[in-house]
């Protein structure tokens, strides 16, 4: 039978080691999350770019010397 004394300490290490290691994995997940969140957004802004980038070159090329469609259809003869 252990001494009393090492018993205690025992479930102090248990309870120690519990909340340090919470400690130690909310902080982990913190920063994998921040730095997920930096990556996300700066993609983001990379993917609005192009697209304003792309929007605004469908419209210069739309106003710009691009000709424009007119109407092929024709009128069947009748028959």
């Amino acid at each position: 039978m252990a001494p009393p004394g090492s018993r205690r300490w025992a479930y102090v290490r248990v309870m120690a080691g519990t909340i340090l290691g919470g400690v130690l994995g909310f902080y982990v997940m913190h920063r994998v999350e921040t730095s997920y969140k930096a990556r996300m957004e700066e993609r983001l802004r990379r993917y609005e770019a192009h697209m304003l980038a792309k929007a605004e070159e469908e419209a210069q090329r739309l106003n710009d010397g691009a000709p424009q469609h007119k109407d092929q259809a024709q009128l069947l003869p009748d028959s």
